[in-house]
């Protein structure tokens, strides 16, 4: 499986999830909620907008993901870490 990046600010990850149809719709404080009509329905996740994600934090979003698009999580983060 490939490694999951430690380092990954909020703000980065709101870009590389860009390519999935994620747009942000609203800021609360340091939360940016996304929204995407990728698939036939539409998926909300909330994204931190903290300088470094908590690696559980980060796992869970991506788990939410690959869960919405029907794919395996490491594909996913095939497809959005190694570039």
């Amino acid at each position: 499986m490939p490694k999951i990046p430690r380092n990954i600010s909020g703000r980065k990850l709101v870009k590389l999830l860009k390519r999935f149809d994620y747009k942000p719709v609203r800021q609360t404080g340091s939360h940016i909620r996304l929204l995407s009509n990728y698939r036939e329905n539409e998926h909300k996740i909330t994204i931190p907008d903290h300088s470094s994600l908590n690696i559980s934090t980060l796992t869970n979003i991506l788990n939410d993901v690959s869960d919405y698009l029907n794919i395996e999580k490491e594909n996913l983060v095939r497809i959005l870490f190694e570039q």
